[in-house]
């Protein structure tokens, strides 16, 4: 079902239909109710999102049929020290639940590396939670677990 699938760079007019896939995205990984994103935070990430100057992207899936809002990926272009080319972190993956199984994470997965080609970058990576089955099925098609764990430390 893939090809029913659009993807394209978010624009302003998308909030409303953005908003409700990045309560979602910030949900499943338990942000929600006392422990959700400051209102302010998402409406930094937004027009991030829309500055030009910033190196922080989104792409978004939608039905070419219904023109629903389907998914999103947000990704940011960052310098490497072991690289002279820009890597791609895929920051942001989600998928509306009722649209899982239909190629829409794979297609934004597609257009991110699309993306990271056109800006000259040699690499595209992304994290998940150990938890999240689903997502790891998909990701172990389309690229390859080094084994790192990620360690954080918040200031």
């Amino acid at each position: 079902m893939h090809s029913t699938v659009v993807v394209r760079p978010v624009q302003a007019e998308d909030y409303a239909a953005w908003r409700p896939l990045w309560d979602g995205y910030n949900g499943f990984y338990g942000r929600f109710g006392a422990t959700a994103l400051p209102e302010h935070i998402t409406q930094t990430t937004w027009q991030r999102l829309l500055d030009p100057a910033e190196p922080v992207f989104c792409l978004v899936a939608h039905d070419k049929q219904s023109g629903e809002m389907l998914g999103l990926a947000h990704y940011v272009f960052h310098r490497s020290l072991t690289r002279i080319e820009p890597v791609c972190y895929l920051s942001d993956l989600f998928t509306r639940e009722a649209a899982r199984g239909r190629g829409v994470g794979r297609a934004l997965i597609d257009a991110v590396v699309g993306a990271a080609r056109a800006a000259k970058s040699t690499r595209v990576y992304w994290q998940t939670h150990e938890s999240n089955a689903a997502g790891r099925l998909l990701y172990d098609k389309l690229a390859q677990h080094h084994g790192f764990i990620v360690y954080a430390r918040e200031l």
